[in-house]
């Protein structure tokens, strides 16, 4: 009897191993706006991956991609109430400036990388780490995970104009988002900004509502908005800057291996992401001119950054030693 309590006893502390190793896994809700054949769905890509190799599966990594969780406004503002429905998310890198991170605000400026080689030399900087805890030093229940980047922005423009410079641009009606720094440089290229969702910009350039609009290409093509505005003018007005953001609700659920576990993953995504993003872009803008789509080249951006020193001069202003410092790093 008592040999068959020893083995009953061991038998109940191998299944309460069992179980407990077959618990459920941790998942975490990511959100992005664009398609998964985007530079920053591939991002999204590299980052599950990752970190479900290196946690062995105890975090699942479920992506929410097109824009189903709402545009990135819409998923900040959930985050910042309160909402749990969203874990990490893939935004612009000056997005959270509108909730009082001054700092991520220089990051969309025109203007300020002159190349990609610039911009990681910022992103890999003890300054980048820096912007990335400055949601958590002003009480934000989320913190920065790594940056990326989707390739420079770039204006198009609807069928129908003929749009060779920056003269041109002179009183079009072109699409921002609810952004004022966006608005100024809009502004100051002698063009009227008008805010328009994500969601509905391909039927505002349909039906003339605006007449240009901007983003990255590879963007640009994934969305199909060469199907109603087939000029794209390479003017490289901001670098198309990300991140990725966990809130606090999401990050308290890790232990610490599994905190480390996310923190690896972002490092291991960041990195794809500055190896491949030039080359996905560079083969996306190659199918655009093979598909007949007006490509304008601006040789000199020197007459386009002059009339955006406004916005420069507003929004560098008690920040100029920082501002100084991204502009060092070229």
């Amino acid at each position: 009897m008592k040999k068959l309590l020893c083995a009953l006893l061991a038998l109940v502390l191998v299944l309460s191993s069992a179980a407990a190793l077959a618990e459920d896994p941790v998942t975490l809700v990511y959100a992005e706006v664009n398609p998964l054949d985007t530079i920053v769905g591939q991002l999204a890509q590299d980052f599950k991956a990752k970190v479900e190799e290196l946690s062995g599966g105890s975090i699942i990594i479920d992506i929410q991609a097109n824009g189903v969780l709402g545009s990135e406004a819409q998923v900040l503002d959930g985050i910042l109430m309160g909402g749990t429905s969203v874990d990490i998310s893939r935004i612009s890198a000056f997005a959270l400036s509108s909730y009082g991170c001054s700092k991520a605000t220089l990051l969309s400026l025109p203007y300020v990388f002159v190349s990609r080689e610039h911009f990681w030399n910022f992103a890999n900087s003890e300054l980048a780490a820096e912007f990335l805890a400055e949601p958590q030093t002003i009480g934000l229940p989320l913190r920065g995970i790594c940056y990326g980047e989707e390739g420079f922005r770039h204006f198009f423009f609807k069928k129908g104009l003929d749009v060779n410079g920056i003269e041109d641009l002179k009183n079009l009606q072109i699409r921002v988002s609810d952004d004022p720094v966006m608005n100024g440089m809009v502004n100051g290229l002698g063009a009227n900004p008008t805010v328009v969702s994500f969601t509905e910009l391909y039927s505002a350039l349909q039906t003339g509502v605006v007449d240009a609009a901007e983003q990255p290409i590879a963007n640009y093509k994934s969305n199909a908005f060469p199907e109603v505005a087939p000029t794209l003018m390479l003017d490289g007005h901001t670098l198309g800057a990300v991140q990725l953001v966990i809130t606090d609700t999401a990050w308290n659920k890790l232990s610490e291996q599994q905190q480390a576990w996310i923190m690896e993953a972002g490092e291991y995504a960041s990195n794809q992401n500055a190896q491949n993003s030039q080359s996905a872009e560079d083969a996306v803008l190659e199918q655009l001119k093979e598909e007949g789509i007006k490509i304008v080249e601006v040789e000199d951006k020197s007459v386009w950054a002059d009339a955006c020193s406004a916005v420069l001069d507003t929004y560098t202003k008690g920040l100029e030693d920082v501002y100084q410092q991204i502009i060092d790093m070229q």
